[in-house]
């Protein structure tokens, strides 16, 4: 099988531009994806359970993978949450299908949302892990609009290996992430 196209790119060019940049002695200081995580919440699912379904069959095209039911794991009485009840769904994806699913967000489902000015920047965590949300699912050229029922946002966690967030942001940038650019403000007042 042949290596994703992205995870090429990184070792030959990102890699490479990272080591350089940052000064690191070894080889595996360098920042590196681990995994992505994909999850939505089903709040709906508690009253009809084929929302459930649906959903799944969608992110599943979407990620290549199977998604993970979450349940509750206790009763909310405020909520109308029983212990057990289905409230929404994951996908941790790691290795070459990782890669993949980076490079069509990047490349093919964000160039495709309505008005796209970049990605805000403040989605660090502190520990190198990056935090996305997206309003709608049909960004993705997978998923056909006829057969879905309706909108679902998605929040989408990159971790990475890298402990500072200059250093993840720098890798994700290098890997072709669109983050918004800070204008300077060069008038004298």
């Amino acid at each position: 099988m042949n290596q994703p196209r992205l995870k090429e790119f990184y070792k030959k060019n990102v890699a490479v531009e990272l080591k350089k940049q940052f000064n690191f002695k070894n080889v595996h200081q360098i920042p590196k994806l681990t995994k992505i995580v994909v999850n939505i919440g089903l709040s709906e699912a508690k009253e009809n359970i084929k929302v459930l379904d649906i959903a799944t069959a969608e992110l599943a095209t979407i990620t290549g993978q199977k998604p993970l039911v979450c349940r509750a794991k206790q009763s909310v009485s405020n909520f109308k949450i029983r212990q057990g009840m289905p409230i929404g769904i994951k996908v941790t994806l790691r290795g070459a299908i990782m890669y993949e699913f980076l490079d069509r967000l990047i490349n093919m489902a964000i160039p495709r949302v309505k008005d796209f000015r970049g990605i805000e920047s403040n989605g660090f965590d502190g520990w190198g892990n990056f935090n996305l949300g997206i309003t709608e699912q049909y960004i993705f050229p997978e998923i056909n609009v006829e057969k879905s029922d309706k909108t679902r946002g998605m929040n989408i966690t990159i971790v990475t290996t890298a402990d500072k967030d200059e250093h993840a942001k720098t890798l994700l940038e290098s890997l072709g992430m669109p983050f918004k650019k800070k204008i300077m403000d060069t008038s004298n007042k």
